[in-house]
């Protein structure tokens, strides 16, 4: 299983309990620990039909009509911009601050308005396409079947659109709509579920994750994962349907027993009641959970190297799983396959170049002083996808050149196979990649090549190597003269670069 549920702390989610007390009520915040749980006491008014915290916990709104919203702390309101429309139920993203209204008799077209320092703004409507128009025309829109969220930085309006017999669907899909905050909404990508019944959708790590009850099990669906239809691009998921792993219940209290063991916890519950991004809480059980992807049963999930590694490369926590994805490759069935290694590097490789340009651009905005355009840059981030040469050479290639039962042309291959990919990215190759290669062809006594190497400079002239090369006279005679060479080719080149 590939998917992970814990019991966790999330900023966005706080437990509220008003107790009433005489000509008071007090108000317990529960938090995910003890260090943030709030009480207080407030002026008993009457029944509490709704209470809130705002983000932060800075404000607390409680709702005792239908009609009215009490701020406690007696803070002071103006009204800033009004709008007049039918609501049939709203649905708010506080990551993004976008509010999305129900509108119509059907209620399927949507009214966006974003909110940004004290200001409303109105967004494009756009219409969510229902698979059936009744008639007469009545409510078909339902708020748990819509989930707003970002996915890659760009907000999504997702639709669950259940099967129709009408129709002839195969299934459900998952519609989702892009909403930019300038111009018009657009449907743009189809997640194919292949299944019919009861579905709940949370957005982990940039990847789409629909829950289905009956089955007890996931599918998760990368949206840079494309297949063209069209307009549209169209998604099948990345991996086999998963169940969420197992997850024990440890009793306390005091009617647990101090023997009693921990109690399994009920997955896909009729009881569960799923927030965005990426919050499960279990009403039965009285707990709230966020949802983990683990990235390391992926290698045995996905066959394909290049998908696997697209996948992978987008994900947060991916550096050591793609290392031990480049391991595998190497010690199992794909070394002799060197297209798929050549592939799987040059993915790699590329970015990591892209890395090494934004950070090359950056220097040199910063070293032309304040302008313009240098304060639009900003330091690119490293993230664990940037798998850069020291990385390679730890964890993948010196252990591969010390594996027992490869063949010596095998482990040649790769090692240049790794430098070509450089080279064509326009890397400059770090010494110790040379001087990985050299030992090997010493150890399997391959000067011949070794010299084919020097010769056509295959392995580019440097300081390093050349003292390398001379460390070998005693094993191999000619390399005293190929490092005396290398070194002149060395003084020479820097003359020349000199009098430029």
């Amino acid at each position: 299983p590939h998917y992970e549920i814990k019991n966790s702390f999330w900023s966005l989610f706080w437990i509220v309990f008003a107790v009433r007390s005489g000509g008071a009520t007090g108000v317990v915040v529960k938090g995910p620990d003890d260090k943030s749980s709030v009480a207080f006491r407030m002026d008993d008014k009457g029944e509490v039909k709704c209470i809130k915290f705002s983000l932060g916990n800075k404000i607390l709104a409680v709702q005792r009509t239908t009609k009215s919203v009490v701020l406690p702390d007696k803070r002071t309101l103006k009204l800033l911009k009004s709008q007049s429309i039918n609501v049939n139920w709203y649905m708010y993203c506080p990551e993004t601050a976008v509010l999305l209204l129900s509108t119509t008799v059907q209620g399927n077209v949507l009214q966006p308005f974003a909110f940004k320092t004290a200001t409303m703004s109105k967004m494009s409507k756009f219409e969510i396409e229902l698979p059936a128009v009744p008639k007469p025309a009545k409510l078909s829109l339902s708020e748990r079947d819509i989930a707003v969220a970002t996915i890659y930085d760009q907000l999504y309006v997702m639709y669950l659109k259940h099967h129709s017999r009408t129709t002839n669907s195969p299934g459900a899909e998952v519609v989702l709509y892009h909403l930019p905050r300038e111009g018009t909404c657009r449907k743009t990508h189809v997640l194919k579920l292949n299944t019919t019944g009861k579905f709940a959708l949370n957005v982990v790590d940039n990847l789409v994750v629909v829950h289905h009850q009956s089955s007890q099990s996931s599918l998760i669906y990368d949206i840079k994962l494309r297949e063209l239809d069209g307009a549209l691009n169209v998604h099948q998921p990345v991996l086999p349907a998963q169940s969420i792993n197992p997850y024990k219940i440890h009793l306390t209290g005091p009617a647990a027993a101090p023997s009693q063991a921990p109690v399994p916890c009920e997955l896909y519950s009729s009881s569960w009641s799923v927030f965005q991004p990426d919050i499960i809480i279990s009403a039965s059980e009285g707990y709230l959970w966020y949802l983990q992807v683990k990235l390391q049963p992926t290698l045995n999930l996905l066959q394909d190297k290049g998908k696997l590694m697209d996948f992978l490369l987008r994900r947060r926590d991916c550096k050591m799983v793609i290392l031990s994805v480049c391991s595998q490759m190497l010690t199992e069935g794909d070394k002799g396959n060197l297209s798929v290694v050549a592939t799987v590097f040059d993915k790699l490789n590329q970015v990591y170049k892209e890395y090494l340009d934004a950070e090359q651009a950056y220097t040199v905005a910063m070293e032309s002083g304040p302008s313009r355009s240098s304060t639009s840059y900003k330091r690119p981030v490293r993230t664990q996808a940037v798998i850069d040469q020291s990385d390679m050479y730890t964890h993948v290639l010196s252990d591969f050149t010390e594996k027992k039962g490869v063949k010596h042309k095998v482990i040649i291959a790769v090692l240049m196979e790794y430098i070509r990919s450089l080279n064509q990215f326009q890397i400059p190759v770090q010494h110790y990649l040379y001087e990985l290669v050299i030992k090997t062809l010493v150890q399997h006594n391959l000067f011949y090549m070794l010299h084919q190497f020097l010769q056509y400079h295959v392995l580019s002239d440097s300081k390093p190597l050349a003292c390398l090369l001379l460390s070998l006279e005693s094993t191999y005679p000619p390399a005293h003269q190929l490092s005396l060479d290398m070194l002149k080719s060395r003084v020479k080149s820097q003359c020349l670069y000199d009098r430029r």
